[in-house]
């Protein structure tokens, strides 16, 4: 459990620290900005003012007007007179340059802009309209292209992560479960053999009975890791037998102080497809931990109903319950509360019903001190 506490912590971590990059990057980015726009609004000033001064005095030397004229080479400009009609624009990117409609379209957008400065004395008065350079209007939108670009390589690095180590998870299941299936091979074969024996001597029939019942029970299991390991065959079956047998086992090897509800719609007529062994499996599996949840006392309540376009089983305890954060936590291989648990039997019923039954296995509520219920979703013919 510690475990799934550290790996959010280190999650929310990174998270917070990418996020204070970025908001660095955009907080330095938007300064230097603003610094280069007053930079060019000065330039913009210095240039009205050279041709104010140019037009005031006409006896002057222009050499220094005329060069500074000239060196405005980015900033956008339309200069216009009393009536509003331009006389003369720089550095504007037209498709036409000598097209009416495509300057005072560009005007327009200048004069919502805001940014001017007006030319006046006793003889005229002109008007200089400017915008933002390219090059700034670039570096302004430079920390969102970069934002999205780390995002999508974070996206896709993440992608790939989890499609490698999900591979990984797979092979070691596959291969864990097929060794644990060859390995309760050997033990079952001898007991057979030693069941077969005993019959022939003067031993109680009724105690190799019940070591048959055991040694069955063994072979059920080693199928069952057999099919975990390889893509099982699935077929129509009934749910509601299936789930009555699958009790019956359970309640014979369960407190007398855990009492059993079981609620089945009976207008249920569709059957899925499904691994008979696998999804017992599955009811097992939940139905144990939500008798450990109890503490070995309580009520367990199992309701089978129709849910268009699936099956609905609903498997709901008295215990403890679970945190409304742990909901997708208990799944995950390893997460246990008990001290010599192994957190693998949730994780074994999600695989199983998700990804060979194509269905869905969640919390659907939850209470502390009041209990639980799991949902089981399976799609139906």
């Amino acid at each position: 459990m510690k475990i799934f506490l550290k790996k959010r912590q280190w999650n929310i971590g990174f998270l917070l620290f990418a996020g204070f990059i970025v908001l660095g990057s955009i907080f330095y980015t938007s300064r230097l900005v603003k610094k280069l726009a007053k930079e060019e609004e000065k330039k913009v000033k210095l240039w009205a003012d050279a041709l104010n001064s140019l037009n005031s005095d006409l006896n002057q030397d222009i050499t220094l007007l005329t060069e500074i004229l000239q060196q405005n080479e980015t900033t956008p400009i339309i200069l216009t007179n009393e009536k509003g009609e331009i006389i003369e624009h720089r550095n504007l990117k037209l498709a036409d340059k000598k097209s009416e409609k495509d300057l005072k379209e560009a005007l327009k957008k200048m004069k919502n802009g805001g940014l001017f400065f007006e030319i006046k004395n006793e003889h005229f008065k002109q008007t200089l309209y400017y915008d933002d350079s390219l090059l700034l209007k670039q570096l302004a939108l430079y920390p969102f292209i970069q934002l999205g670009l780390i995002t999508f390589l974070v996206l896709l690095a993440y992608l790939v992560f989890t499609i490698t180590k999900k591979a990984e998870q797979d092979q070691v299941w596959v291969g864990m479960s097929k060794e644990t299936a060859h390995q309760l091979g050997t033990p079952i074969s001898s007991l057979l053999a030693w069941m077969e024996l005993l019959k022939d001597s003067d031993i109680d029939k009724s105690l190799t009975q019940e070591m048959g019942k055991d040694v069955e029970r063994l072979e059920v299991i080693a199928e069952r890791f057999s099919k975990i390991g390889s893509k099982p065959i699935l077929l129509s079956h009934d749910l509601k037998q299936i789930l009555e047998d699958s009790i019956a086992y359970l309640k014979k090897r369960s407190s007398n102080k855990i009492e059993f509800s079981v609620n089945i719609d009976e207008n249920i007529k569709s059957k899925p497809n499904l691994n008979k062994e696998l999804f017992s499996w599955v009811i097992e599996n939940t139905t144990k931990n939500a008798i450990d949840a109890m503490s070995g006392e309580g009520r367990l309540s199992f309701n089978l109903k129709q849910l268009p376009p699936h099956l609905c089983l609903d498997i709901c305890d008295t215990g403890k319950g679970i945190p409304k954060k742990q909901f997708q936590t208990i799944f995950k291989p390893g997460y246990t509360t008990k001290k010599r648990g192994w957190g693998l039997g949730l994780s074994l019923a999600k695989r199983i019903i998700e990804e060979y039954h194509g269905g869905k296995i969640y919390v659907y509520r939850s209470e502390l001190g009041k209990g639980s219920c799991i949902r089981i979703l399976l799609p139906t013919n």
